[in-house]
């Protein structure tokens, strides 16, 4: 007994150890990175992977930027759509997360009840309407919450990964100027199919680098940032001409760190 109750107690040794070693070395690279710019995330890298196997090339397109040489503009309007409260929060935003949360309970309860309808209908032979698809998932999280899942966690949606992303936000509001964290952000974060940063966005959609970017155009930059995969399709779409102006009018009360 004595000797499971110690194979036990060093599993549990091990297991505390390899999770500080974990921390310890996010915590380095995080440092790291006011001196130094990231090469790649781990998003960009499995899209790389993705897209390599699934097209036989690699179609990438990613140019790093120094803040300075980025438009205010930008800053204005990702701060504005994306995080408001940047500037002042500490990572993240426990009342918005909230929200989030109570706003997906409540669809994942109405997905669920109109998937009993239709099991109900169709145990009872009468017509069964079309099923509703899932609800989508809001996330509430902040500019830095985002770069922290970015830079080094997964897609996937689970308590654990959640909580490593509040430990990897916290390293990078306290080693890391705001100011670092948008310029690292518009560099890596996604703007279509393998354009990241601000300068490959500017360039993609508009032909013009990221430092030349009207009120207008960084607005629907902006826009696109939610989903950029579907939105790519139709960037001048009523939708996002609609949403760029509602950004437009909450640029000027935005504080740019």
């Amino acid at each position: 007994m004595s000797g499971i109750v110690g194979s036990l107690a060093r599993l549990l040794g091990l297991l505390v150890i390899a999770a500080l070693s974990l921390q310890l070395y996010f915590f380095a690279r995080v440092g790291a990175m006011a001196w130094f710019d990231p090469q790649s995330t781990a998003y960009q890298r499995s899209e790389a992977w993705r897209l390599a196997t699934q097209n036989g090339a690699l179609a990438w397109n990613h140019d790093w930027l120094p803040s300075a040489r980025i438009s205010a503009n930008l800053k204005r309007a990702v701060i504005a759509s994306e995080d408001a409260g940047f500037s002042d929060h500490s990572g993240v935003e426990w009342d918005a997360l909230e929200k989030a949360w109570e706003r997906n309970q409540k669809a994942e309860a109405a997905f669920t009840q109109r998937e009993q309808q239709v099991q109900q209908r169709v145990g009872s032979r009468l017509p069964a309407p079309s099923t509703a698809r899932a609800p989508k998932i809001v996330g509430g999280s902040t500019i830095t919450q985002q770069l922290a899942k970015n830079l080094f966690l997964g897609g996937e949606r689970s308590l654990a990964r959640k909580g490593q992303e509040f430990v990897v936000t916290a390293f990078l509001e306290a080693l890391l100027t705001k100011e670092r964290i948008l310029e690292i952000y518009l560099n890596s974060v996604e703007w279509g199919e393998g354009v990241f940063g601000a300068e490959a966005a500017a360039r993609r959609y508009f032909h013009t680098g990221a430092g030349s970017l009207s009120v207008a155009q960084a607005a629907r930059l902006a826009v696109l940032l939610p989903a950029p995969k579907r939105f790519e399709k139709r960037p001048a779409s009523p939708y996002v001409l609609g949403r760029a102006t509602t950004i437009m009018a909450r640029m000027g009360a935005v504080d740019v760190p």
